[in-house]
């Protein structure tokens, strides 16, 4: 009987030993990959096709990675790497082209087989992360849809240890930047996202100048009136 349970017993230990490796190999390979491949925001999509080897070999080992919310940094951290790799897969798929909306259904309809799930774009955005972490605003500001308009895609991996620092960071950088936040005199233009998602940034009655002003250095007028300007599909790419 004691033997019976001591097998279990290793047997559970060795399949979370194997999960938390394969979860830490990742991140470091994902890391690696996007110090090569993101420069200034961009990435170099051309040099990806031509030896797409290294990301098919990251996403085949991210099929099998098992994350769970109980363990919250590192499930958002996985969920986001992985994002920004699906988008950068699917853009190599059909690359060169000049935004990822001339491929239709980039975000709803191509699936992805990818941490023990098939899913799309949106799902992961929507169902994985918004879903389950809704009171977690900042996801908009990490994960990046291949164009312009989005928040520029970061030169690292997002990591469970680092994850919360980043996040912050990543917020800060998007809304104190003139462009995504842009002032001319008394108008205030700020980008689609805060139409699409309103909700995430008016939570328990906080108002979308209110969930900037807590990031951005020079605070916009309580109050003041905000329009959106057009978002920029353009692919971000390093040309």
């Amino acid at each position: 009987m004691k033997l019976s349970i001591l097998v279990i017993f290793l047997s559970i230990t060795t399949i979370s030993v194997t999960f938390g490796q394969d979860t830490a190999d990742f991140f470091t390979k994902a890391d690696a990959f996007f110090k090569t491949k993101v420069t200034d925001g961009r990435v170099n999509y051309s040099a990806v096709k031509g030896n797409v080897a290294d990301l098919d070999n990251l996403l085949e080992a991210a099929k099998k990675i098992n994350v769970t919310e109980s363990n919250a940094n590192e499930y958002q951290a996985f969920w986001i790497n992985s994002y920004n790799l699906l988008v950068i897969k699917g853009v190599v798929e059909n690359y060169p082209l000049k935004s990822p909306l001339d491929v239709g259904g980039f975000f709803d309809k191509e699936k992805y087989e990818i941490g023990g799930k098939n899913t799309t774009l949106n799902d992961i955005e929507n169902k994985l992360l918004r879903a389950k972490f809704p009171s977690e605003a900042r996801f908009h500001f990490v994960l990046v849809c291949g164009g312009l308009g989005c928040p520029p895609i970061i030169s690292k991996a997002y990591k469970p240890e680092t994850l919360d620092a980043q996040l912050e960071k990543q917020t800060k950088l998007a809304l104190n930047n003139p462009q995504f936040i842009q002032l001319n005199k008394n108008k205030i233009k700020i980008s689609q996202i805060f139409e699409w998602y309103k909700g995430d940034f008016t939570q328990n009655g906080q108002s979308l100048v209110g969930f900037i002003n807590k990031y951005k250095t020079e605070q916009l007028p309580e109050g003041a009136k905000v329009s959106y300007y057009p978002y920029d599909w353009t692919l971000n790419e390093i040309k």
